[in-house]
């Protein structure tokens, strides 16, 4: 066996969009257990990941020392994706920080980040592209690489870097929720001719999954992942082009985005945990207007024939996964796309987990 080989992989985020994906494709045939961290044992996302069979669950938070200790020093392998709306960004930088000193410390072999591109600096530090959300990860993402030119025959280590899941898109309670409009769906965000660097969930568990079973390969390794770089018109034509209903997307300025939907929570932090008054806190308005400057202006890039080598059979483009997810979705009793951006219906479920963590109200 490898030095890097890992059987149990101890998760952090294991119940949000993200990681049901992944704790499935671990566990998919028996290679690896899971022991998955989640501050509610009862709560349906956790209890749905018992379904999957090889799975256990670890009751607690990634802010506490004592519970981060007992999940590493039972497990040989960590996949570590802190939820940067729930903490903020100095805390996650904190605790992302501490994740991997205590998983070194306590013998884990190969560690595994979940990351976000380091916009501001791939930005050429022009706090225009300034996204709170994005940079913490990324500056943690790069000095993990950094400690790991030390430790890597320690602990290897690897980056997975993501980005806007395309669910999103079609999800209540995201930057991109779309609204019907007289009759047509519609997409109305501040990306002018730009590109959102989308990725599928389904995806994520696969090149997850690729990382752990390549540990050689994937020591030291950023794995930058998408789709494709979605253009909003285009992702509107592919949904006429698969549900036959119509579709639009209007270039939105700023001030009208911030002024719309979104205007109760823009002045808000943007990590519901983080403290108003902390200088370091950037508001939900300053936060997403880097977050749509990064895709406006195109600063994030993708190396697709990589994604090529490593996954021959992924999503490749918006209207193959549009496809997908109406078939899925009319067999899994979920309905159609078109059904499904109902206003009635979109609003039942969000892909992504902040609702109920806020809720919450917990780290």
């Amino acid at each position: 066996m490898s030095t890097n080989s890992v059987s149990r992989i101890f998760v952090i985020g294991a119940t949000g969009a993200q990681g049901i994906p992944v704790v499935r494709s671990l566990v998919s045939d028996g290679r690896y257990t899971v022991l998955a961290l989640s501050r509610d044992a009862q709560s349906t996302r956790a209890k749905s990941l018992l379904d999957f069979g090889g799975v256990s669950i670890l009751e607690g938070t990634f802010a506490d020392e004592a519970v981060l200790r007992e999940g590493f020093r039972t497990c040989d392998g960590a996949f570590v994706n802190i939820d940067g709306f729930n903490s903020g960004e100095r805390t996650e930088m904190y605790w992302a920080i501490r994740c991997y000193e205590i998983a070194l410390e306590e013998g884990i072999r190969f560690f595994i980040y979940g990351n976000l591109d380091y916009t501001v600096k791939k930005a050429g530090y022009d706090s225009r592209f300034r996204t709170g959300h994005y940079d913490g990860k990324g500056r943690i993402g790069e000095w993990i690489l950094w400690q790991n030119e030390t430790n890597r025959d320690r602990m290897g280590a690897a980056l997975f870097t993501t980005g806007p899941y395309m669910e999103m898109a079609l999800s209540s309670r995201t930057p991109m929720t779309p609204t019907v409009e007289d009759g047509i769906v519609t997409w109305r965000v501040p990306l002018g001719e730009g590109a959102v660097v989308h990725v599928a969930l389904e995806d994520c568990g696969y090149y997850v999954r690729w990382l752990f079973d390549n540990p050689e390969r994937a020591n030291g390794m950023n794995l930058e992942v998408a789709l494709e770089h979605v253009k909003y018109a285009d992702l509107a034509a592919a949904f006429e082009k698969v549900t036959g209903h119509s579709a639009q997307y209007i270039d939105t300025p700023l001030d009208d985005y911030f002024g719309g939907r979104l205007k109760m929570v823009a002045d808000q932090p943007a990590g519901y945990n983080a403290d108003p008054r902390d200088k370091s806190t950037m508001s939900f308005r300053d936060n997403f207007t880097g977050f749509w400057n990064q895709w406006k202006y195109n600063i994030i890039a993708r190396d697709y024939d990589l994604l090529d080598e490593i996954h021959p059979t992924r999503i490749k483009n918006v209207e193959q996964w549009l496809r997908r997810e109406d078939e899925l979705g009319k067999k899994d009793g979920r309905g159609s796309l078109w059904e499904r951006v109902q206003p009635e219906n979109l609003q039942r479920h969000s892909i992504l987990k902040v609702g109920e963590d806020m809720r919450q109200g917990k780290l």
